[in-house]
Order: structure tokens, then sequence, then C-alpha cells
């Protein structure tokens, strides 16, 4: 009865994110001890420089389209969008890339999908409520559908993207060893198609991975920060705004 209790089914995803998880835990780590000896007067350098650009990049974005009501939420977003990056870029290494598995995309577009209701309820207060019944309150079925709306389009692009990617790479790839095989049956003194997917399936594959694995991996990210940005900045009251804070100085 209790023989699979203790027993954990885990899946290769789940184990990659953990190793991306880990791999930014410590850099963190090394960052942060890199910054407590840094010395103010002189020039960073190396990873430190690295982390210093990161951080004014993804707080000038964060304050160009949320405002300063949220003045360290380019933090958020830098730390999501590293993890996203990274976890797109893994299945470089040839285990299976995290975001292949719908549970790490749906956990990226729940925490976007949280961000943007608590930040309505923090600015708005009791009046977020107040959405749901607008512009009548026949709306509220529609209303309470609509809201699901971000979390569905974000999930979905990450997953769509990574397993659209992996699908055409592993065409490729069967196509391209069906090749050698036939080629191979064809030339006598060939004895296994291996010498032949040797040669001709690498680049094929790298050329791919290219844009598959880097480029594609960057735009993907690129778009879940933007529209993460977007969909809370939308929230915050227009008072809030950096335009209306100054004319008020």
């Amino acid at each position: 009865m209790f023989d699979n209790f203790f027993t954990l089914d885990i899946s290769a995803e789940v184990i990659a994110s953990l190793i991306v998880m880990m791999i930014l835990a410590v850099i963190a780590i090394a960052i942060g001890y890199k910054a407590k000896r840094q010395d103010p007067l002189k020039k960073p350098k190396g990873l430190f420089l690295i982390a210093e650009i990161g951080v004014k990049f993804f707080d000038n974005l964060s304050q160009e389209l949320v405002g300063p009501g949220l003045p360290y939420f380019g933090g958020i977003i830098m730390g999501i969008g590293s993890y996203l990056f990274m976890t797109m870029l893994f299945g470089m290494t040839g285990l299976p890339s995290p975001a292949a598995s719908m549970a790490i995309p749906l956990s990226l577009g729940l925490t976007t999908f949280l961000l943007i209701h608590l930040t309505s309820a923090r600015f708005t207060k009791l009046a977020y409520f107040k959405r749901y019944v607008d512009p009548i309150p026949v709306l509220l079925p529609v209303n309470l559908l609509s809201m699901w709306a971000p979390l569905l389009s974000l999930t979905l692009r990450i997953f769509g993207n990574v397993i659209a990617g992996w699908t055409i790479l592993t065409i490729v790839e069967v196509a391209l060893k069906d090749l050698a095989a036939i080629i191979t049956s064809l030339i006598p003194f060939i004895n296994h198609p291996f010498y032949l997917e040797v040669l001709i399936v690498p680049l094929p594959r790298a050329i791919l991975s290219l844009y598959f694995d880097i480029f594609s991996s960057f735009i993907q990210t690129s778009v879940f920060i933007l529209l993460t940005l977007i969909f809370i900045g939308q929230e915050i009251p227009e008072q809030y705004s950096i335009n209306t804070l100054e004319r008020r100085s």
C-alpha cells in the first residue's frame, strides 16, 4: 500500500527547470557577493557590469511602460525574463527544454496573471470588482471569461513556439537520417548510414537550432516581457503615470 508513497514522479522538463533555477541562483549569489565588495569609485567590469546594464535596462523599461507606481518592478521582470530565456535555450544542451512541458509556460502565464490582478486590486481597492460589471451588470459572465485571455495567450504562445521548433527540428533530423540510409543502400562500400549521418545531419540541425533555440528564444522572451509590462501598466490608474506626475511637478 505504501510502496510508492515516497516515490516522486518528476518529469525531465521539471528537472531541467530546477537546473535552470539553480544556475540563476548561483549567478545571483555571485553578483550579490561581487556587489558587496565593489568599490563605488571604480568602473564595474565582467559579470557585475553585465548585471548592472541589465538592471538599468529593465528598470528603465518598467518605468516607461508601467510607471513610477511600481518602482522596483524592473527586478521582477528581469528575473522572469532571465528564467524564460534560459529555459528556452536549455534545449541546446540536448536535454529536454523545460518550456516543452505545459506546466512551465502555464506557471509563467499564471505569474503574469496574478501580477495583473494584484496590481489592479492594490491601486483601485474595492473598485477592482467594478470592472466585472462594466458597462452593465449583465456582462458579468463575459467579463469573467475575458479575464483569462492574457493567461491563455501568454501560456500558449510560449508552449506553441517551443513545440513547433522541436517538431521541425525532429522532422528535419529524421528526414536527413532517412536520406543517409537511402544513399547508403545505393553505395556498396558504405557499411552503415551512421557515417553519412555524421556528415549531413549536424549542419542543417545547427542552422535551424540557431533560429529556434537562440533567435526565437530572444523574440519570445521579449514579447512575453513587453506584454506583461503592458498588461500591468494598463491596471495602474492615470494619476500614477509618468506624464501626470510630470505635469503636477
